[in-house]
């Protein structure tokens, strides 16, 4: 009872298979009306273009140099094993994790700099506005900022905008 079964499933696979492998042609009748068909069109009919592909080569055929012209990068990724393609795709994830994280980087590395821009416009404005000024000395306690330091202090706190806010 199974035999006539697989007999059958057999039967309609290798049909498909055959006409998966078809021809298929494109054109216009005489009364105008499009045609499509496995069969080549008459003679007769100018305009006909095949739509369909051809069969695949055979396995260990050599390749010639029409079939590589026409679809010789189509057929080169047809014939990728699946470990291979498995591998660009890993590749391809890696490449764009890498990408991101360089991005994140140069983000982050952006917002430090703003950050520091800002920073330093702040305090350049302090210290041109004339007010006092009161910075640790190092020793644990704190100074006044004295005119000679504040002319020197401005002058370092311009370099780093400079540096910064470009």
């Amino acid at each position: 009872m199974k035999t006539p079964l697989i007999f059958a499933l057999l039967i309609a696979s290798t049909a498909t298979v055959i006409n998966a492998n078809a021809q298929t042609y494109q054109w216009k009748d005489s009364s105008g009306r499009t045609v499509i068909s496995d069969t080549p069109p008459p003679a007769s009919v100018r305009n006909a273009r095949a739509i369909g592909t051809s069969p695949p080569p055979s396995i260990g055929a050599p390749t010639t140099d029409a079939s590589q012209a026409t679809g010789g990068a189509q057929s080169a990724d047809a014939q990728k094993t699946t470990g291979e393609k498995d591998m660009e795709f890993k590749k391809r994830q890696q490449e764009a994790k890498e990408k991101a994280d360089k991005d994140a980087k140069e983000t982050a590395a952006a917002t430090q700099k703003r950050e520091n821009c800002e920073r330093a416009r702040t305090h350049l404005s302090a210290l041109e506005s004339g007010r006092r000024m009161i910075l640790p000395d190092g020793k644990g306690g704190e100074t006044f900022l004295e005119d000679a330091q504040r002319g020197d202090e401005i002058e370092r706190t311009r370099n780093t905008i400079a540096e910064s806010c470009k």
